[in-house]
């Protein structure tokens, strides 16, 4: 049972979300602080800026998320949200090639960021002891003497009134721009070192009306970016009957958003199910574009010296590339391992936690970097070996266009159910080596003729 304690949480959006329902368990009485107004209705709003481009939950995070909120992929379900075999219902086209499919217990969900924080929230809302402070903005902590402790926020509502409110934990969940570092070095503590890896990624993302010859009956399709590529194309069944188109590009690449541009753009990537989309689909909304400048993880768990009764969680502790997928799912297990963390006791409860959420991030974290390192522009240290494991997939992708073993194997790593070392078990390589000499060919897509011509690199797929 909760004791009489009382948690803050900043930033309502899915990491707070998430950080507060493992938090329920421990504490009557926690608020949630967000700068928006919080909508009724699934709507996109301002403080998610990203909430209106592609969503797509991986399996893990699916399976997360249902841990901490039971039933919730079932009462998705009602809403129209489908349920999608990775391996059997998505045309995969990784460096061009196309990956054999088969049945598979890799089931993720297809739906838009607002449905799905719209029903998080609604079960967080339901939760004893949950308050929402909407409107309101966290100007600093607040702290012992000593400084050895945070002992809660002070806050400005929007009509300039400030208010402080005491709290035995503060958890930041405030996203890419965490005050966090500013907060603590106000309290005379050092910032924690941060990883950075500048991609400058742009997205753009439109729904359209779902026809049920779209995507050759398939329920979404992927292209990815390659090295003289840097073009990228993924569309997934959403709920009510839309699809989500989302194009993205590297390192400046800029996708567009008019209707002939996004045509020409869709006819460059390596899945043809896009251009059928984009071409004759009857569009529901407008393409929405974002910028993603860099991933950025923040190494909290380096940290000798850190307050007692705060903690920094989700994005404000590591954000990733949003291709891969990756970022709410490692929040939901964050949540997971807070809360069994606090249900064991708070003492140290900020080293074992950031220790722990090291470990979570690892692997995905190599993932996301050691990909986006393949392409030259993109700088960072490349090992040899990041370098053998670029090679090594690439291989595994010509391999898997007949082998749905290796398929599998890629979409559980992809996923996060297996660590990326799976991929070099012995039984996995020797499939690779023996698959890579007898692949096939990539797809050839139909090239822009005036970005060939600018480009002669860009009419191949690397």
């Amino acid at each position: 049972m909760p004791s009489d304690r009382t948690a803050v949480v900043i930033g309502a959006s899915m990491g707070g979300l998430l950080a507060a329902r493992a938090l329920s368990d421990s504490y009557a009485r926690i608020l949630l602080v967000d700068r928006d107004d919080l909508p009724a209705e699934p709507t996109a709003r301002r403080g998610v800026p990203q909430g209106r481009q592609l969503h797509v939950m991986l399996t893990r995070g699916r399976h997360a998320l249902d841990e901490l909120f039971p039933g919730l992929s079932e009462e998705l379900a009602g809403l129209a949200v489908p349920l999608i075999d990775l391996h059997e219902q998505v045309s995969w086209y990784n460096d061009g090639y196309l990956m054999s499919r088969r049945p598979s217990q890799l089931l993720a969900i297809g739906l838009t960021r607002p449905l799905l924080e719209h029903a998080v929230r609604g079960r967080v809302a339901a939760l004893p002891g949950i308050e929402f402070v909407t409107a309101t903005e966290v100007l600093a902590l607040t702290a012992t003497a000593d400084r050895g402790r945070v002992t809660g926020v002070r806050l400005r509502h929007r009509d300039g009134a400030e208010q402080i409110v005491p709290a035995d934990l503060v958890v930041d969940a405030s996203g890419r721009a965490s005050r966090s570092p500013l907060w603590l070095e106000e309290l005379g503590y050092a910032p924690p070192v941060e990883d950075r890896v500048r991609v400058d990624v742009t997205y753009v993302t439109r729904l359209y009306q779902r026809e049920p010859h779209h995507l050759d009956g398939l329920l979404g399709t992927l292209a990815n970016a390659v090295p003289g590529a840097p073009r990228a194309g993924i569309a997934i069944v959403q709920e009510d009957g839309r699809i989500a188109v989302g194009f993205s590009g590297m390192m400046g690449e800029q996708p567009p958003t008019g209707d002939e541009e996004m045509l020409a753009f869709a006819r460059t990537l390596a899945t043809p199910w896009i251009t059928e989309i984009v071409e004759a689909a009857t569009p529901v909304t407008e393409a929405v574009r974002m910028r993603f400048p860099a991933s950025v993880r923040r190494r909290y768990e380096r940290l000798r010296r850190f307050p007692a009764g705060y903690l920094v969680v989700a994005d404000a502790m590591c954000s990733f590339n949003p291709i891969y997928a990756q970022g709410i799912t490692i929040a939901a297990l964050e949540a997971l391992l807070l809360r069994r963390l606090v249900a064991a006791g708070e003492s140290g409860l900020s080293r074992r936690f950031f220790r722990g959420s090291a470990r979570l991030i690892d692997g995905p974290w190599s993932i996301a970097v050691g990909t986006d390192l393949r392409f030259p522009a993109v700088e960072g240290p490349r090992s040899p070996r990041v370098r053998f494991v670029n090679a090594y997939v690439h291989r595994l992708h010509v391999a898997a266009t007949a082998d749905p073993v290796l398929g599998a194997a890629f979409l559980r790593v992809l996923n996060l159910l297996e660590p990326p070392t799976a991929l070099l078990r012995p039984g996995t390589m020797l499939r690779v080596l023996r698959g890579f000499w007898r692949g096939g060919r990539p797809y050839t897509p139909v090239m822009n003729p005036q970005r060939v011509a600018a480009d002669p690199a860009a009419s191949t797929l690397g």
